[in-house]
């Protein structure tokens, strides 16, 4: 697979796993000390380099990407920080981002059938 296609597909999963966090995020607004998550921005390097599949294997990271808690945020009496304005605010910006690789992947594999002759 191009390297632009690897791209657009790493980032359309970062997008679908954040929106996934945020949904999580969502569900529990009123659940009494639940404490609001998110991902991490996409990054090229998050993509291309190596991974560690096994935790004997020696270079490479962690496949995965970690959620982590919100800081600088509000709690709710019970304690909870889940601001339902934000998470939509936040779930939009998911949402564009994985348009925006979709659409990167399309045109790459347009790109591709054109130059194969293909429509």
């Amino acid at each position: 697979m191009p390297a632009i296609m690897r791209l657009a597909a790493g980032s359309a999963k970062q997008a679908a796993a954040r929106q996934a966090v945020i949904s999580g995020n969502v569900a529990n607004a009123d659940t009494p000390g639940f404490r609001a998550l998110d991902l991490a921005p996409f990054s090229p390097d998050d993509d291309f380099g190596l991974r560690r599949t096994h935790p004997g294997h020696f270079a490479g990271r962690e496949g995965r990407t970690e959620a982590f808690e919100l800081q600088d945020v509000a709690a709710d009496p019970n304690g909870n920080t889940v601001d339902l304005e934000d998470q939509v605010l936040r779930g939009i910006d998911a949402a564009r981002q994985h348009d925006r690789a979709l659409t990167v992947y399309r045109s790459a594999l347009g790109m591709m059938r054109a130059g194969l002759g293909r429509s």
